[in-house]
């Protein structure tokens, strides 16, 4: 029953607005059009790959233009996904993570997007009040779905751009930041999770969004000592640039979460015609491997240098990277503090200033002045958005730094060092006792997520 108005405590909760949900709200009234809008808000926010709609479009059009749909695509199909599909996706999955034994369809299931399927297994793994690790900066949009649905907090896992004498490179997940740290090395992790009986829930949505010859390692590829606990999440939104399209996989041996699971998957399924077509892509391997992958790689290789270059010419460095569809870039020279505060007045001046990236916050960076800058984009708008950052950030540290100082790009990224979570601290402190104890009874849980892989 409802405590007062007309909803209950646990809808006015839902419905609670943050500052970050009202930035997109300010994008969504104003959207940049070429044509329509010029003067809109230019979205390199938003993990949208927008280089490969061509070669989607052709596919189609060549392998569905004129077909009719078969009529059990209509009907109700099986909660788990339909089998022809998950057949196809098995192997997909094994031969693009180089699973090192064949992935069974019985172990996939299918739901309308990868956020469906945290918030299932918010339900499946957690009971309310529980705690899941996670290493951040990572992908925001998991808390709600995790916290709205289960009522599960996150409790962070903070990495840092500051290299210790056991790192290459900064925000790397090691021994030391998890329990003062999970190793970076997978054989390391493998031995943790069967050493504390923890879930690991390892999102690679970034999978084939590779542009540079780098080895890439699926958990899948792992001869992991406790299978069952290892949860395995992919999608189409960035791979294939079908964000729109709602398809995500999940692949776990364990029976009874996949039972569970499937008791849920009736909210989150996907339609039968969009299973069909997409079952049909995934087994076309010719084009996948001799048009697709080539041809998305070289045009993020592409863009990325363009915006590369675009913020080196600003002073900005960015975090090296060769997979993703976006850029973290250091900002912190033109806060006027080294605060949260310092970061979300910039934020909002680069809002104003028709121009929407993401501040670290929205990723749950302890460090502020860090940003998120999409760069799977045309050239053209991605040289409007680095024009006005040039403008905004002229206007608003012009008094105190000028812009001529400001061109050299440091040669390395050096912080504090790894800072708490400033706004639950106490209670961060009481779950980490809370999940510390969960070990012993097996219900403790790490979430991976696909941040580092975009980013290293």
């Amino acid at each position: 029953m409802a405590a007062e108005g007309d909803m209950s405590a646990r809808g006015r909760r839902i419905g609670d607005d943050s500052a970050l949900d009202c930035s997109s709200s300010i994008y969504e009234a104003d959207p940049y059009d070429e044509c329509t809008n010029p003067q809109g808000i230019l979205n390199l926010g938003t993990s949208e790959n927008k280089l490969c709609f061509d070669l989607i479009e052709e596919w189609f059009n060549r392998r569905n233009g004129g077909k009719s749909i078969a009529p059990d695509l209509l009907q109700y199909s099986c909660v788990q996904g339909i089998e022809s599909f998950r057949e196809e996706i098995a192997k997909f999955l094994t031969d693009y993570t180089r699973a090192p034994k064949t992935l069974h369809s019985e172990e996939i299931i299918i739901m309308n997007g990868c956020c469906s399927i945290f918030a299932a297994l918010s339900m499946v793994l957690f009971d309310p009040g529980d705690g899941y690790l996670i290493p951040t900066p990572y992908y925001g949009g998991v808390n709600p779905y995790m916290d709205l649905y289960g009522e599960v907090k996150a409790v962070h896992v903070n990495l840092d751009s500051k290299i210790s004498e056991y790192e290459s490179l900064p925000f790397r997940l090691t021994v030391d930041k998890l329990e003062a740290g999970m190793q970076h090395a997978k054989e390391k992790l493998d031995s943790i999770v069967f050493r504390h009986k923890l879930h690991v829930i390892m999102d690679e949505i970034y999978m084939l969004s590779r542009f540079e010859d780098i080895n890439f390692t699926s958990i899948l590829s792992l001869n992991a000592p406790d299978p069952e606990r290892i949860h395995f999440m992919w999608g189409f939104s960035k791979d294939f640039a079908m964000c729109g399209i709602r398809v995500a996989v999940l692949h776990t041996r364990n029976k009874e979460i996949r039972s569970a699971l499937n008791r849920l998957a009736s909210f989150h399924r996907c339609p039968g015609p969009i299973q069909c077509i997409l079952r049909q892509l995934i087994a076309d391997r010719e084009w996948i491997n001799k048009t697709y992958i080539p041809t998305n790689q070289r045009r993020l290789r592409e863009a990325h240098r363009i915006i590369v270059d675009g913020l080196a010419a600003l002073g900005i460095p960015v975090l090296q990277n060769s997979a993703g569809l976006y850029v973290w870039a250091d900002f912190r020279k033109f806060l006027k503090a080294q605060t949260t505060e310092a970061e979300i007045d910039l934020w909002w001046k680069l809002i104003h200033g028709k121009l929407y990236i993401n501040p670290g916050i929205a990723f749950g960076c302890c460090e502020p002045g860090w940003f998120r800058l999409v760069f799977s984009d045309v050239a053209d708008r991605i040289n409007l958005g680095i024009q006005r950052l040039k403008v905004t950030l002229q206007a608003y540290v012009s008094e105190t730094i000028p812009m001529d100082d400001l061109k050299e790009v440091p040669s390395s990224l050096v912080s504090a060092k790894v800072c708490s979570d400033d706004d639950s601290s106490e209670w961060g402190e009481e779950l980490l006792q809370r999940t510390s104890e969960a070990r012993t009874q097996n219900n403790a849980i790490v979430n991976v997520t696909a941040f580092t892989s975009a980013t290293g």
